[in-house]
């Protein structure tokens, strides 16, 4: 196995990230030095990947790059920001010339295509681990708090899919080959939803990701603008990988799976028109009513109150 050292890493595998005008001195000093657009605020996030966790232990170092930034960027499409720069702190069991090769490739891929440089980070050895911290900037910044009730609540795409490929990528489900494509790229591949984040920008009131289940996230919608939301659980749309599943699985996963990174938005009734108007895809799933005690997610399914067998992604 050829192995590395850790300045030859940076030298060889990350030195030629691509950069924007926003960066003044990037890789290989001390600390990059950076200029946000002027009168943006700056938004940042970071998340930890860590194997045989969030990525199986073995898998494509090329496709867990890409997941590693592309749950990050999700972040910054949840604020209505824009990326700018990210940072990478790599934990390495073997600095091997390999596996370092395929993730610069994903990682500096993805990095090109959402438009976002790569500017510092660490590496050092022990279990492997991914830590990516993204920035972006933002003229009005999408929060959780600033839902009222009235206003309609909106998911951006279909959910369940990440849930569903889990047992897949994993093994545990046997399926044909189109499916296990399907399962691997909702599984490394999710679509952070910036293009739309930047069109309901005007309009929506709270956003969040979903990446620990629908009833979770939206539950933080609710929590942080003091409002319950009444949920259709008939109307949320199901991704076609759940749709394989039994009807009351699907329905499940849609409900509380994990890992989809589409976005749960929050929209006032009288802007509703101009939302239809501009064709975006997303598809309404409840209301926000005022609270009546604690803040909560009320489900329903065909009038009658609605509750998963499973919660949604515990991290502890």
């Amino acid at each position: 196995m050829s192995r590395v050292g850790e300045f030859d890493i940076i030298r060889d595998y990350f030195a030629g990230a691509p950069t924007s005008q926003s960066v003044v001195l990037g890789i290989g000093d001390d600390c990059a030095l950076l200029q946000p657009p002027p009168g943006s605020i700056l938004a940042t996030s970071v998340d930890t990947l860590v194997a045989g966790r969030h990525f199986p232990e073995g898998a494509d170092a090329a496709k867990v790059a890409s997941r590693a930034l592309r749950v990050n960027l999700s972040d910054l499409a949840a604020m209505g920001a824009k990326p700018l720069w990210f940072t990478l702190a790599l934990t390495l069991p073997a600095a091997d010339r390999k596996w370092l090769e395929r993730f610069s490739r994903g990682l500096l891929e993805t990095a090109r295509e959402y438009g976002i440089s790569l500017v510092g980070g660490d590496t050092t050895a022990g279990p492997l681990s991914i830590t990516v911290q993204v920035t972006g900037h933002a003229q009005k910044p999408l929060r959780r708090d600033g839902a009222g009730a009235g206003d309609g609540v909106y998911v951006s795409g279909p959910l369940g899919a990440a849930a569903a490929a889990l047992p897949v990528v994993l093994g545990e489900r046997k399926v044909d080959s189109e499916l296990r494509q399907a399962a691997e790229a909702a599984f490394y591949w999710p679509e952070p939803q910036l293009q739309l984040a930047q069109s309901i920008v005007p309009l929506a009131t709270a956003a969040i990701d979903i990446s620990d289940g629908l009833l979770a996230d939206l539950g933080h919608i609710c929590r942080a603008s003091g409002v319950s939301a009444e949920l259709d659980i008939e109307a949320l749309p199901v991704a076609a990988l759940a749709r394989e599943l039994t009807p009351e699985q699907a329905r499940e996963l849609a409900a509380t799976g994990g890992d989809d990174y589409q976005l749960c938005f929050t929209v006032p009734k009288g802007d509703v028109p101009e939302l239809e108007r501009m064709n975006t895809g997303a598809v309404r799933i409840g209301t926000l009513i005022p609270a009546s005690g604690e803040p909560q997610v009320l489900a329903r399914r065909h009038g009658q109150s609605w509750t998963p067998k499973h919660p949604g992604y515990q991290h502890f």
